[in-house]
């Protein structure tokens, strides 16, 4: 007589093995930088990740700065929204003045829901009767 309760085992191992596996996925990633010259500084930074499971897709951003000046002016903002399709943006800038001397810091970061993270961040500070200092930090995973 036969067994029952073996087959029902040899199919349900079947069953198990010919379902692909289910893994989870993450990105992350975000540049920042800053620039400094004479009494003014600028700062700007940017972090998104996306992870992607069994159970669904979800995504973060963050973007942030700041700027002083001894004896002129800063002001920073940032801005996140929503793009496109499951996508997520962030632009930060700062930026600080004395005179001709100053600082300013740029970030973008973009991610794409499950599949990419990406930031940019561009710096610049001058000072009249000196060359400009531009530096740029880029990632994209």
């Amino acid at each position: 007589m036969k067994s029952p309760i073996r087959w029902a085992a040899v199919a349900v191992l079947f069953a198990a093995s010919s379902s692909p596996l289910l893994a989870q996925t993450s990105i992350s990633g975000g540049t920042g930088g800053s620039a400094a010259v004479g009494g003014t500084s600028a700062s700007t930074v940017g972090t998104g990740g996306t992870s992607t499971s069994p159970s669904g897709t979800g995504s973060s951003i963050a973007g942030g700065g700041s700027a002083a000046a001894v004896d002129g002016k800063a002001q920073s903002g940032s801005h996140v929204n929503q793009g496109n399709g499951p996508v997520l943006n962030s632009n930060t800038r700062a930026q600080a003045h004395d005179g001709g001397t100053f600082s300013r810091s740029q970030t973008r970061t973009k991610v794409k829901a499950g599949e990419e993270v990406q930031s940019t961040t561009r710096t610049m500070s001058h000072q009249p009767g000196s060359a400009p200092v531009k530096s740029k930090t880029s990632i994209s995973e």
